[in-house]
């Protein structure tokens, strides 16, 4: 594939490769937090369920699929996208159906883990592996492109399910995600009826990393850096999801409706599109690595505002900020695998991350449920957030910088 400078020539010459990762990236949205917290209160109401226990299922669910994220995300590795991930689109539809006719509360455990381990888990992991494998030079800039599908989601469907769930029954929606999937998947084969194999790639055109060599899995997981990420990973995950989780008693406590605190939402993805497309930009000039331990820093504002936030025009701001940072998560972490490790085993290296990320997602809403439940209510709770966001920047700036010495 070629490899232009400039962002709308590199689309126009790599468009079915660039459109296959932002298809991906959005129907993950089915899977994803934002998503699935839209009808936490329809959940909650048909089963009978309190915070505490909905935070619980959704812990269960999204742990099961962290776990099994460990030992399915290396399968990226053999299979061709145009393989593995029709099927994994195809499952996710299935999972929509899961959610749509299920009406036992024991199941619901069930149902979170296919939706997340199909959605935010193999879905959005096979968008990134793709972007990282196919692309060197410009890596960066085709994780950006790829990530402004997750964007379009997160833009659009809050307000969208809002407005629909008030004249079509919660679960009828469900089955018309199952439909979208399943012509996502048609779409997905057409665009990649030429795809090459990871295998006839696999030498010629694989970046190395630190140390001009392939790092395995197990490599990684030696690598200290690997583990002074682990904060951040699943940190920004963790209680970012636990905000969009709690979004709808968020807006109780303040005072707000639901539809108008979806309505901010919007705002913090029109900056997360600029700031992922400026990230990577900055990815492509300056490495992922050097810019590492800076992204977290705007989570640490956010968080403070998120609890002190006297009218929505402040927790706009908050939001904005998490945009902000959020350009950083969808471009600047997936890169750094790449940059640091090499391509050759991206998706076995990048499965461990993911299922960190997805860990942490499930820790994130089960444990700030428990605890609105035993008398910490959900503003004091940001405090906390914040503060565990500057330790995870912190921990980052020595190990980054002696990778950057062995990259060197």
């Amino acid at each position: 594939m070629t490899q232009p400078t400039g962002y709308l020539q590199f689309i126009r010459a790599n468009l079915p490769f660039l459109a296959t990762g932002a298809l991906l990236s959005l129907l993950s949205s089915f899977g994803q937090t934002f998503f699935i917290a839209i009808f936490g209160g329809e959940i909650r109401e048909t089963f009978g369920l309190s915070n505490g226990d909905w935070g619980l299922i959704y812990m269960v669910g999204t742990g099961a699929s962290a776990l099994l994220m460990v030992f399915a995300g290396g399968l990226a590795d053999r299979f061709r996208v145009r393989t593995l991930g029709v099927l994994v689109v195809l499952l996710l539809g299935c999972a929509c159906l899961f959610m749509a006719f299920n009406t036992a509360a024991a199941l619901l455990p069930l149902v979170i883990f296919a939706l997340r381990f199909m959605g935010q888990g193999m879905t959005s992991h096979m968008s990134t592996v793709a972007m990282a494998r196919w692309f060197v030079a410009t890596r960066g800039r085709a994780l950006a492109v790829a990530a402004f599908g997750f964007m379009l989601g997160e833009a659009t469907l809050p307000l969208t399910m809002v407005w629909l769930k008030a004249m079509i029954d919660w679960r009828t929606l469900w089955i018309c995600f199952a439909g979208i999937c399943a012509i996502a998947a048609l779409i997905l084969h057409r665009l990649l009826r030429l795809e090459r194999t990871p295998q006839s790639i696999a030498e010629t055109e694989q970046s190395t990393g630190m140390q001009n060599r392939h790092w395995t899995r197990a490599d990684a997981l030696r690598h200290p850096l690997f583990w002074a990420m682990v904060p951040a990973v699943m940190s920004f995950s963790g209680f970012a999801t636990a905000f969009w989780f709690h979004q709808a008693h968020f807006a109780e406590i303040k005072g707000w409706s639901h539809l108008a605190l979806v309505s901010v939402f919007p705002l913090g993805t029109m900056v997360l599109a600029l700031s992922t497309i400026g990230y990577g930009w900055a990815v492509d000039r300056l490495g992922a690595v050097r810019l590492l331990p800076i992204y977290l820093l705007p989570l640490v504002v956010a968080f403070f505002l998120h609890w002190y936030a006297p009218t929505l025009g402040w927790t706009a701001l908050a939001v904005s900020l998490m945009g902000l940072a959020g350009g950083g998560q969808a471009t600047l972490l997936n890169a750094c695998w790449a940059e640091l490790y090499g391509t050759k085993h991206i998706g076995s290296i990048k499965s461990a991350a993911t299922a960190l990320m997805v860990l942490g997602s499930a820790i994130g809403p089960g444990l700030s449920g428990w605890l609105i439940d035993n008398g910490v209510d959900f503003e004091t709770q940001q405090l906390g957030y914040a503060a565990i966001f500057a330790f995870a920047a912190l921990i980052l700036i020595v190990p980054s910088r002696k990778a950057l010495a062995a990259l060197a």
